[in-house]
């Protein structure tokens, strides 16, 4: 049976370090991942080159999952002596922002999953944990600082996407991970989520991630206002199931949900609300676009102006000129001032990240029942398309070769699923059941998302920044290709830079 379609546990799995990152690591250790910054979150979405992105990015493509029959994280790996590998009582320290002192298990999948971790420790003789010793903001720092002096520590390192990230791929201070043969990124829990590939360089590759990602932006809608302008709400999940929710159907319920109901010429209902930048990236990907890709070599592209992140940029600015309740911002509003007008009903949609609606963020407020769907595919695609965040885990290259790989090996067993009942559970979706979110959301759109998805490689690239380079240009009244023309020369200087 699926666990990621039952109730059975509600553990993060990123808290537990099984399946994500919340944005977070290991087989999903967690890193909070909602980022109600204050800024308008050009990270929160930061995504993924989709190229061909519908088939090769969606994970169930990826590998095929062992069988649960076969699958036991109980077996014990021998030395070549035919001991367990011993790892000389090494003390690993997931090094994060986040995580505190490991609290008690509070359901079945939790207790399942401490009663494996203590067998592990205790079987190759070690101790690993999850420990809160950087900010969000130092964090590319203190790798950086940490790699290039080394330490007596037994580190494996959260990070972030930064470029800071990518110099250091390029000056040799993470450890090749393609190295260790304890390490198998065929593996499903690495295929789930393909962040190895973002973090690679033709055979090389200097990050990982275990387990599902993290879902990010899609559409909210008020069930309410689309219930009174005659629309059926579950329709809309209804056209997701059957692969017909597109850009165009999408336009088409904008148009039927903006009204002024009362005839004096102001808009009382808007049909969507949001912080433009996080659409404006969703939709080029939707469209089978992106703003960096990567070539077959593992190198940087510049690809602003392929065909399909034109079409979206153009479509997504002729929805926030004709829909968006922007212009109804009062005179001082802050940059989300967009949340107030959803939770009030000023606005029928909300396209922002799923965490919105988790327990602990804005969504929580809200009146009204509402509704979620993955964000619709644009004319370029053949399925949706999710862009992941996730935090990569590395390795200090600092450290000699059998210290990397016994980290590494400790690092695996650690964000293994406990048992072959949990092979396939999903944390995620069950922070989402104590969300504001209806079952439909989540058997099907979060766990679409989960599942199908691609990742981005803008972050990466040293010196860009897609927000206030060019994203948050992007909006109303925009003309994109004074925006584009603005940024061609510096962003193909970065690339080529990046690329030395």
């Amino acid at each position: 049976m699926r666990k990621s379609l039952t109730t059975k546990a509600t553990a993060v799995i990123a808290t537990a370090a099984m399946l994500t990152s919340m944005a977070g690591c290991g087989s999903q250790e967690a890193a909070p991942a909602s980022t109600d910054t204050q800024q308008p979150a050009e990270t929160t979405t930061e995504a993924a080159p989709a190229g061909d992105a519908t088939a090769e990015t969606s994970t169930e493509a990826a590998a095929e999952e062992t069988a649960s029959d076969e699958y036991d994280p109980y077996k014990v790996i021998t030395d070549a002596d035919g001991n367990p590998v011993d790892l000389g009582g090494m003390e690993i320290i997931i090094r994060d922002w986040w995580s505190g002192d490991e609290a008690e298990p509070q359901n079945e999948y939790e207790e399942t999953l401490k009663e494996y971790r203590d067998w592990i420790q205790e079987t190759y003789n070690f101790t690993i944990k999850s420990q809160a010793m950087s900010d969000w903001g130092s964090t590319p720092t203190d790798f950086v600082d940490y790699a290039t002096t080394g330490g007596d520590e037994n580190y494996v390192f959260i990070l972030r996407d930064d470029p800071a990230i990518t110099s250091a791929m390029a000056n040799g201070l993470m450890y090749d991970l393609s190295t260790l043969d304890c390490l198998d990124f065929n593996d499903v829990k690495f295929q789930r989520n393909l962040l190895h590939k973002q973090y690679s360089k033709g055979d090389h590759i200097y990050a990982m991630f275990a387990g599902y990602s993290e879902a990010r932006t899609g559409v909210y809608f008020n069930k309410r206002i689309l219930t009174e302008a005659g629309i059926d709400p579950e329709s809309i999940y209804d056209m997701q199931a059957d692969g017909t929710w597109t850009w165009d159907k999408f336009t088409e319920l904008l148009d039927k949900v903006q009204q002024d109901k009362d005839n004096d010429g102001t808009i009382d209902v808007y049909g969507l609300t949001l912080n433009e930048g996080v659409m404006t990236t969703e939709a080029v990907f939707s469209n089978g676009g992106s703003y960096i890709d990567k070539d077959a070599n593992g190198n940087f592209v510049y690809n602003l102006e392929s065909p399909e992140t034109l079409e979206a940029l153009e479509w997504t600015v002729d929805v926030f000129t004709k829909y968006d309740a922007e212009v109804a911002n009062p005179e001082g509003a802050e940059w989300d001032y967009y949340k107030e007008q959803f939770l009030n009903g000023q606005a029928a949609f909300l396209v922002e990240d799923e965490y919105a609606g988790c327990p602990g963020n804005f969504l929580e407020d809200m009146q009204d029942e509402v509704g979620f769907v993955m964000f619709p595919k644009g004319p370029k695609m053949n399925d949706y398309i999710n862009v992941w965040s996730n935090n990569p885990a590395a390795i200090p290259a600092c450290y000699d070769a059998d210290k990397a790989w016994k980290i590494a090996f400790a690092w695996n067993l650690y964000t293994n699923a406990p048992s072959a009942e949990y092979l396939d559970y999903n944390g995620y979706l069950s922070t989402a059941r104590n969300g504001i979110f209806d079952e439909r959301a989540v058997d099907e759109t979060i766990t679409m998302m989960t599942e199908k998805g691609t990742v981005a490689y803008h972050g990466m690239v040293p010196n860009l920044n897609l927000g206030s380079d060019f994203v948050w240009n992007i909006g109303p009244g925009a003309v994109v290709s004074e925006q584009v023309e603005a940024i061609r020369d510096t962003w193909k200087s970065y690339v080529d830079e990046a690329n030395k």
